[in-house]
């Protein structure tokens, strides 16, 4: 969704708010359409009415097409609900009106309750015993609705007239019977409501053999939930208990009412009518809609994110650099002032990486790209330069050449510290996925501010050891004195940080094959040979700058078309698993089998530790084939739009994501957790009490 029209959006909703106010102080807010209306209001009435008795009143509504749209009485998060002015004699009087059940329409994360097509609400109108009419009388009034496209509202107004015979008995329009049919029946009972952790919990009587399919619950009180929230919904006896999300903290209603539709998501429109008032809804019962999980608070959020960052620092390709920044705190004559100022330095370089990374990840999002966390390591290009980098560091490491300011092992320049720190942020990314999912994937759905401070919060785990350091005497006190070992352990170091090395050559041959793959060679190989004769010629830092800039460029300008021209094909797999895309899941839920979808990526090391250890097994290949499930794999190495939506709806910023849908078809699905034992896929297909075959 992009930020324009989310703002365009949410004007609307504010302005459309502003129309029900003035549509409820006489309507001194609108004017006429002045021309054709693009939903046309008529007046009917059912038949003759007796003094002290009533008849039914009908407004019909005929849109001009089909993109035209009216609303429910309450429209959702954005539209306006019918307003009438009614002109009526004396001892006349109208009830409040009856709707037909509603439809959902989201636009860009905002739900409205609408109706497609042509529509009628029905009101009675019920005349006194002592009217002052002595004949058949006009009532009349004027209608105030909005009239609605996908693109486009248009306020209008219409003036409503008919006449009303005074009769016993007489002929009834035949029409009524299917305006009647339309509007779902009152339930008999009361319904019962709570409030209760940040959800509105309605226990609404209904018998277990009564077929709910989708259900959806539309509540005529506005803004007591989200509209586009997922709604839970379980069977506990002969009551269906709805839960929904609150909108706020408002004050508790003391009675609600509105809508249950059954069967929502197909053609077929039955629902039925309900009233509630305040008491005690049981827990448990048999889920039939899972409710989508609340975000956890800003807090905790923001804490998951820092926890999550602190243990980067053990991984592999993160570790040797933090020790060898570490290391130089340790050499003589780094003061405590110089230590403080090479801390915060390094923070500042982790801070600023992590909350640019994630920043721009919002901003291509909310421009129309699918793209998650890490997504630069889907860029061809991006892997080229991480190649040549890791290359360049590990023969440093080696001892093959120095960079002529040493910014990786300098202690007493900001500059080499702040480096570091950026390098650190870019090669810790990919090892993100157990430690940051919850946080990252809460920072899609949260405001900008917040997202922004979950991704500097990563940022601030990720710097904490060393700047504590810094600012921590105590702590550097205990490290090593300086001497020889510090170069032997440098060199130990460049083992990491080659492997670091081989894993990225790997990953571009999953993203281009062999081609890509010596493209990536031949640029570091370039690179060391130019950072060799920079150093025996003792160059300065632009001479550097220049030359290295030169290769990165080169490398990674060139690695988009390679790529572009490999075909990328899945790898072998025990499960046989068919390749992700909506169509193949939908194919596999029909058949009533148990579904297992996991997505993944090459440059994913937890994806690759979890195929490993709970995926690629004959235990679990076994365990499938006896519970008859159906694997498919979701393949996020490049990018794939359709993916990254998927992953978007269920909440993820990335990979890895494991679904459990159970067997039936119509179950929500279970999200696994990101860290599988070889046990957690064979228990789950061996608790399939009737495989499918």
């Amino acid at each position: 969704m992009s930020l324009a029209r989310s703002f365009l959006l949410a004007m609307m909703a504010l302005v459309l708010s502003f129309g029900t106010a003035m549509a409820s102080a006489h309507a001194q807010g609108f004017a006429g359409s002045g021309g054709t209306p693009n939903i046309r209001a008529t007046l009917e009435v059912e038949g003759p009415v007796t003094p002290g008795g009533q008849t039914m009143l009908a407004i019909r509504f005929v849109p001009v097409s089909e993109e035209w749209h009216g609303y429910w009485s309450n429209p959702g998060d954005a539209g306006l609900g019918m307003q009438v002015e009614w002109d009526l004699p004396d001892g006349v009087s109208v009830g409040a009106f009856e709707y037909p059940v509603p439809s959902r329409l989201t636009i860009d994360g905002l739900m409205n309750h609408v109706y497609k097509g042509e529509y009628a609400v029905l009101a009675p109108l019920r005349l006194a015993e002592n009217a002052a009419v002595g004949g058949p009388f006009r009532i009349s009034g004027k209608a105030f609705y909005l009239a609605c496209t996908d693109q486009i509202c248009v306020p209008e107004e219409a003036r409503i007239e008919a006449a009303v015979t005074i009769a016993n008995g007489g002929v009834r329009d035949p029409r009524f019977a299917e305006y009647r049919a339309a509007i779902p029946p009152l339930l008999d009972k009361k319904a019962r409501f709570e409030q209760s952790r940040g959800l509105l919990r309605i226990a609404i009587p209904l018998p277990s053999g009564v077929d709910a399919g989708q259900p959806h619950l539309f509540l005529e009180q506005k803004d007591v939930v989200q509209y586009a929230a997922r709604q839970g919904f379980s069977q506990g006896g002969d009551e269906l208990i709805a839960e929904i999300p609150l909108a706020g903290s408002g004050e508790e209603p003391r009675t609600l009412s509105g809508i249950l539709k059954l069967a929502a998501g197909t053609d077929e429109e039955r629902g039925l009518r309900f009233e509630a008032v305040r008491g005690d809804v049981p827990s448990g019962g048999r889920v039939l809609v899972g409710r989508e999980p609340a975000l956890p608070s800003a807090w905790l959020v923001l804490l998951g994110a820092f926890a999550g960052g602190l243990l980067l620092n053990v991984m592999p390709c993160v570790f040797p650099v933090l020790s060898l920044k570490a290391m130089s705190l340790a050499r003589a004559g780094i003061d405590q002032p110089t230590a403080r100022r090479d801390g915060l330095a390094y923070t500042a370089g982790v801070m600023l990486t992590t909350t640019a990374l994630g920043g721009v990840m919002l901003a291509l999002r909310a421009a129309g790209e699918q793209v998650g966390w890490a997504f630069q390591l889907q860029e061809p290009g991006v892997v080229v330069a991480l190649l040549v980098l890791a290359t360049l560091i590990t023969a440093n490491f080696a001892g093959l050449f120095e960079l002529p300011s040493r910014p990786i092992a300098s202690g007493g320049k900001p500059a080499g510290a702040f480096a570091t720190g950026l390098l650190a942020a870019v090669v810790a990314t990919p090892c993100t996925g157990p430690f940051m999912a919850a946080a990252i994937g809460a920072a899609l759905l949260l405001p900008t501010w917040l997202a922004l401070a979950i991704f500097a919060s990563l940022g601030l785990g990720l710097a904490l050891p060393f700047l504590l350091l810094g600012f921590v005497p105590a702590l550097r006190n205990r490290l090593p004195k300086p001497g020889k070992w510090m170069d032997t352990f440098r060199k130990i170091l460049a083992i990491p940080m080659g492997l670091t090395v081989l894993a990225l050559g790997w990953l571009l041959t999953q993203l281009g094959g062999i081609s890509l793959l010596l493209l990536g060679g031949l640029a570091a190989l370039a690179a060391i040979s130019l950072a060799f004769f920079l150093h025996r010629r003792r160059l300065p830092v632009a001479a550097w700058a220049a030359g290295l800039g030169l290769v990165f460029a080169v490398g990674a300008a060139r690695a988009g078309p390679v790529a572009d021209a490999h075909d990328a094909a899945q790898s072998a797999s025990l499960l046989d698993p068919q390749p992700f895309s909506e169509a193949a899941l939908a194919d596999a839920r029909a058949t009533g089998r148990p579904v297992f979808v996991w997505f993944t990526a090459d440059w994913c090391v937890t994806c690759k530790l979890n195929e490993r250890v709970g995926i690629e097994r004959e235990e679990t290949r076994q365990a499938f084939e006896r519970a008859g499930v159906i694997s498919l794999r979701g393949d996020w190495t490049r990018r794939d739009d359709e993916i990254a939506e998927f992953l978007t709806r269920q909440g993820a910023a990335g990979v890895p994501l494991y679904l459990w849908y159970p067997a039936g078809g119509t179950a929500e699905p279970r999200s696994l957790p990101q860290v599988l034992t070889p046990g957690t896929l064979p228990d789950l297909a061996r608790s399939v009490t009737t495989p499918v075959r």
